[in-house]
């Protein structure tokens, strides 16, 4: 499948499209992604439902970030693209990552299950501009 290719190639954040966390967090990484290797794909579209089949309402809850065709997901999730952004970014990465796990995902399920209502919910996916388009996968 050309959904497994792209994942080795570039790493795939997926990510659930209709969440206004979820978009700035998107919009986070492309500011900082300088090389542009990272590519985005929302839970609702064709790439993550040939990834990972149907997208349950527990896997919108979570981002997940697939690189080298390793898939990390909730806060491993983020602390891997922070990692992958380098710079400045890495040693922040490297602190969250000390954060015993429990208590990271602790924090992580808490902000995913109240997002919507902190961040908002938008009616679509995120629809990116010109220059993002070959960014994002269907």
């Amino acid at each position: 499948m050309a959904t497994d290719s792209i994942s080795v190639e570039h790493p795939v954040l997926f990510f659930d499209g209709v969440c206004g966390l979820c978009n700035r967090f998107v919009d986070f990484i492309i500011r900082r992604d300088r090389q542009a290797t990272i590519r985005f794909s929302p839970l609702q579209g064709e790439t993550a439902t040939a990834r990972f089949g149907s997208t349950s309402s527990e896997t919108l809850k979570t981002v997940i970030f697939v690189v080298d065709d390793c898939e990390f997901r909730q806060s491993a999730a983020v602390v891997r693209v922070l990692w992958k952004l380098g710079g400045i970014w890495i040693p922040l990465g490297g602190l969250l990552w000390l954060v015993p796990k429990p208590f990271r995902e602790l924090g992580y399920r808490l902000v995913a299950a109240n997002r919507y209502r902190m961040f908002g919910r938008k009616d679509a996916c995120r629809l990116p501009t010109p220059d993002e388009r070959e960014r994002f996968l269907p």
